[in-house]
C-alpha cells in the first residue's frame, strides 16, 4: 500500500469520528471530560489495568483493526463480556452517541493525556 493511500486511510479514519488531525489535542482534553463524567475512569485507567484493561491495550488490541471504532462504539453503548475476561463491561445506554464516538476515537489513539 503507497504512503498516499495509507495517510488518506487514516486521514479518512479521523474524520469518520469527526476528529480531525489539528483537533486531537482538543479532543484528548474532551475525552478525558466525557470519560470522567460517564464512569469510564471507575474501571479503566490510560495506562494500567484497573477492573477493566487500560485505555492504552484497548488501543493495541485493536491497532489496524478498520471497524474499532464501530465495535467499541457499540460495546460502550450495550456493554457485553468475554473479550478481557470474565467481568463483564456494563452498558452506557444514557451517554450519547457523539460522547461515545469521542472516546472511542481518543481510546483508538493510545489516550493521550495532553
Amino acid at each position: 500500500m503507497s504512503m498516499a493511500r495509507s495517510m488518506f486511510g487514516a486521514v479518512l479514519i479521523a474524520a469518520s469520528f469527526g476528529v480531525s488531525a489539528a483537533e486531537q489535542p482538543v479532543a484528548s482534553a474532551d475525552a478525558m471530560v466525557i470519560a470522567r463524567s460517564n464512569a469510564c475512569m471507575g474501571c479503566h485507567a490510560i495506562d494500567r489495568k484497573l477492573v477493566g484493561p487500560s485505555f492504552q491495550q484497548v488501543a493495541e488490541k485493536y491497532k489496524g483493526d478498520p471497524q474499532a471504532g464501530a465495535k467499541l462504539a457499540k460495546k460502550v453503548k450495550n456493554g457485553g463480556a468475554g473479550v478481557w475476561g470474565s467481568i463483564p463491561m456494563p452498558s452506557h445506554p444514557r451517554m450519547n452517541d457523539a460522547d461515545i464516538r469521542t472516546v472511542v476515537a481518543w481510546v483508538l489513539t493510545g489516550a493521550p493525556q495532553k
